[in-house]
């Protein structure tokens, strides 16, 4: 499994999901996005309905009828009940049952920057776990590394 973590520092969480689910939604992958709070997660689906003028990005709440056909679904569980290989963390919290998805990306603020160190370092002795980190610059672009 990758475990990529995005430590957010210029743009909101939404906009860093909406711009991933672009990417991923480009190649025909499915996406769950997961999120505790609800308020968070009514706000990151408005934001990929809305962000690019051109396109949207078709999403929904997991627990409604055809949540299994959602290219990308918005839960409070890291359970892909759209069959997602690919899930995001937008809340910052990690969920061991994300470990059984091929890729998850943990979004985390200023405020989660001690809990993702403690989680990195928690995953030093998995060999299942590959883990990459990504910083924003001042322009908005990603970029690998400490």
């Amino acid at each position: 499994m990758k475990v990529d973590f995005y430590q957010l520092s210029r743009d909101p969480v939404e906009k860093v999901v909406a711009g991933i689910a672009r990417k991923v939604r480009a190649d025909d992958g499915r996406l769950l996005v997961v999120s505790s709070d609800e308020a968070q997660r009514k706000t990151i689906s408005k934001e990929l309905w809305t962000a690019y003028s051109q396109e949207f990005l078709a999403n929904g709440p997991v627990g409604v009828v055809g949540a299994e056909r959602q290219p990308i679904l918005i839960s409070d569980q890291a359970t892909p009940e759209n069959d997602a290989k690919i899930a995001i963390l937008a809340d910052g919290e990690w969920r061991e049952e994300a470990a059984a998805l091929d890729r998850c990306l943990l979004m985390f603020g200023e405020a989660q920057t001690q809990a993702a160190r403690d989680l990195w370092r928690g995953f030093d002795a998995r060999e299942d776990v590959e883990r990459r980190i990504f910083k924003q610059t001042p322009e908005g672009r990603w970029t690998e590394g400490g």
